[in-house]
């Protein structure tokens, strides 16, 4: 019998636009159906509408920014890889820039230009993309090839790829409908939880310093016995909710992934360059040597005016108080404050801020050298569906495109 089309992706975010333009290349007849009513609408809001396409490293890199998953990406990885990612944007029209952070922006600083360029391409592919038009349910046939169900009509196709993404930024649509489609296959869904999401904290004073950022902190998360649960050294932001900035957004799937993560400890290391054996012998020198400075000032050369003054406080210290006679105690509990500052957690600000989902279809049941599931011949996987979530600074779109590409290679 013969199908409607040769294959159908179900979701045009990042992996289904480049698996729709990989497989229809091919010469096979693709259906790319999304249920909202534009296609790619998390590629235009991430990176602050910028759009961080990729990170400047090789694949190594890329492996390493997913942790224990990271191998699975190994045959993706071959098949695209952030060199030829960088290339394949640039053919269509896209310049890029790398910032000192490493990541890969267009150089227009559009996230609409990235998106515009897959839909060109995808437009020359021949593919068929139709908007709002959800996929409903997914039946294997006896014969083979499956029978598709959308709210308007039911299709037919040799092969079927899901790339409905997880359940962060709900209002990009991406609310999780995929993984009933993947249980009914017989698969098994790693509990979800945000990830690459702001920290929410318990001190009212950190909202007092919202605005200020910190280039560069070294955060733990600490449970309340035990070793440390996850590290991660970057900027930070203050904000009047609590945490943001890469290395709080890159600890947060710990935090949201603990059983209870108001139980949580989060450790700040305000000068991560400086070993405590330094900072303190600073201190001891400039009590000396600038004793009718104030302390605030002494220490507003290393860290933030705002920051030094809340740290004073928080050590029990007046904010105008001057570096003279600096006490051993009060020095060493300065040191403590700014090496090892502990913050009780509240947890985070959920799917609804997160920019990635962590849990997902378990990859122990999808084939990483062809993205096909292990439970149902020809239905195939991509992107953020699996339990696949990497550090922030375009890992994670890395991740969708090379894993939509390998899997349009097989479509």
């Amino acid at each position: 019998m013969p199908f409607d089309y040769d294959a159908i992706i179900a979701g045009a975010g990042a992996a289904g636009l480049v698996a729709a333009i990989h497989a229809a290349e091919r010469g096979r007849r693709v259906l790319l159906l999304e249920k909202g009513k534009k296609p790619g609408v998390k590629i235009l809001m991430s990176g602050g509408t910028r759009c961080n396409i990729t990170h400047d490293c090789d694949s190594r890199g890329i492996v390493q920014a997913f942790g224990a998953n990271g191998k699975f990406l190994h045959s993706a990885l071959a098949a695209l890889n952030p060199r030829e990612t960088v290339a394949l944007f640039n053919a269509e029209g896209v310049a890029t820039k790398v910032e000192d952070t490493g990541k890969v922006f267009p150089v227009s600083d559009r996230a609409l230009d990235v998106l515009d360029a897959l839909l060109k391409r995808l437009a020359r592919s021949g593919a068929t993309l139709a908007l709002t038009e959800p996929v409903k349910d997914i039946e294997p046939q006896p014969e083979g090839g499956f029978r598709v169900h959308t709210p308007t009509r039911t299709l037919t196709a040799e092969r079927v790829l899901l790339t409905t993404g997880g359940k962060s930024f709900p209002g990009c649509g991406t609310t999780g409908d995929g993984y009933a489609l993947a249980t009914k296959f017989g698969h098994t869904i790693v509990p979800t939880s945000p990830a690459l999401v702001p920290l929410t904290v318990q001190p009212g004073w950190i909202g007092e310093l919202r605005g200020i950022t910190l280039p560069d902190i070294n955060l733990k998360v600490l449970p309340p016995e035990g070793k440390t649960l996850t590290h991660r050294r970057g900027s930070m932001l203050f904000a009047h909710f609590g945490l943001t900035g890469p290395a709080p957004l890159d600890v947060s799937r710990a935090v949201s992934g603990h059983a209870k993560p108001s139980s949580l400890t989060l450790e700040a290391d305000f000068l991560p360059n400086e070993p405590e054996q330094a900072f303190d012998a600073y201190l001891q020198a400039e009590s000396q040597a600038s004793g009718k400075k104030q302390l605030a000032v002494v220490l507003s050369d290393k860290l933030p005016r705002r920051l030094a003054d809340q740290l004073l406080s928080l050590c029990g210290m007046a904010v105008d108080r001057k570096a003279a006679a600096l006490a051993k105690p009060d020095r060493l509990a300065l040191v403590a404050a700014v090496k090892r500052l502990r913050l009780p957690l509240r947890g985070t600000l959920g799917f609804e801020k997160a920019e990635v989902t962590a849990g997902g279809v378990t990859l122990d049941e999808v084939d990483s050298r062809t993205m096909q599931s292990k439970r149902a011949p020809g239905l195939y996987f991509a992107g953020e569906i699996l339990d696949l979530d990497g550090w922030i600074g375009g890992y994670n779109f890395q991740s969708a495109w090379s894993t939509g590409w390998l899997a349009g290679a097989q479509l």
